[in-house]
């Protein structure tokens, strides 16, 4: 049989298999010895050892798409990154730091705006300029009031998302949210986990039919930029693309160099100042960095 890892603890694995619910596995010992650790996200082939009480062994675990560190997950296909349009104010240094690590993982990102109802739409309309061109698909919604989340039901479809944001900013209420419209199956699984030996505050996966699926993830709040060069940098700002030729220097920063074309596209407001001003303090950050 084949399913996908759901939750993992303490050595023991939930596994959803599509119409035969939830399994509780263990990992082969041949992982061990290979030094391959099963991750939540995984898709994995099991034997079942007790049908009735739905146990088996992980045989298998099938070819990667993607692997994330931090949380610790396979197979995500994109990131849902959750910021408040105020209360609190967004931390927009903070969001390209996660925006670039998506980048680096190559996992595309829908960036939600959560808690319009408390703005004004001036406000949202200068959100909307600042991430217009960063390559990210930009939603505003407000959990509150149900606002706006057909339109993230829709783009969570068929998909393994993953959750990501700074407390306070309605993450939760959200997921409470997609969670409303689970299938009585997708219920019991979860009634099955809570009422396990074995449960924690771990990241699991929480699935919303048979092919969808989110995760959240606890302390996924703060990010260092890592294994990343300073010169590599402006290739994780799709905004920067169009101007780049247009700088006199060759492997000019956009920083101090003069005839830059990436800083006049800045003064024509063809770029966002705050994404700039984050791209400068990223740069230097990373430019400070010691080798050793």
């Amino acid at each position: 049989m084949e399913g996908r890892i759901i939750k993992g603890i303490a050595g023991f694995y939930y596994v959803y298999i599509p119409s035969k619910g939830l399994w509780e596995c263990k990992a082969k010992g041949i992982f061990r010895k290979e030094g391959i650790k099963p991750l939540v996200g995984d898709r994995v082939k099991l034997d079942p050892v007790d049908t009735k009480e739905k146990e088996g062994n992980i045989t298998g675990i099938l070819a990667r798409s993607n692997e994330l560190i931090r949380p610790a997950a396979a197979n995500i296909d994109q990131a849902v990154t959750v910021f408040s349009v105020k209360s609190p104010q967004p931390n927009l240094n903070l969001l390209d730091r996660f925006l670039i690590m998506l980048q680096q993982k190559k996992i595309p990102c829908i960036l939600v705006f959560n808690k319009c109802d408390l703005a004004a739409p001036s406000e949202r309309k200068e959100l909307e300029a600042v991430y217009a061109n960063s390559g990210c698909r930009v939603l505003f919604l407000s959990a509150l009031k149900n606002q706006g989340m057909e339109e993230l039901q829709a783009l969570l479809r068929d998909k393994t998302s993953i959750v990501a944001g700074p407390s306070g900013v309605g993450k939760s209420s959200i997921i409470n949210l997609l969670q409303s419209h689970i299938s009585m199956e997708t219920g019991k699984i979860s009634e099955k986990i809570e009422r396990g030996k074995h449960t924690t505050r771990h990241s699991q996966l929480i699935p919303l039919s048979d092919s969808a699926f989110i995760m959240d993830t606890p302390g996924f709040s703060s990010l260092a930029v890592f294994d990343l060069k300073k010169e590599e940098l402006e290739g994780y700002y799709p905004e920067f693309e169009d101007y780049r030729e247009e700088c006199r220097f060759l492997g000019c920063s956009h920083t101090h160099e003069p005839d830059c074309g990436v800083k006049r596209a800045l003064e024509q407001e063809k770029i966002s100042r705050i994404r700039y001003e984050n791209y400068t303090q990223i740069y230097e950050e990373l430019k400070n960095i010691r080798k050793y």
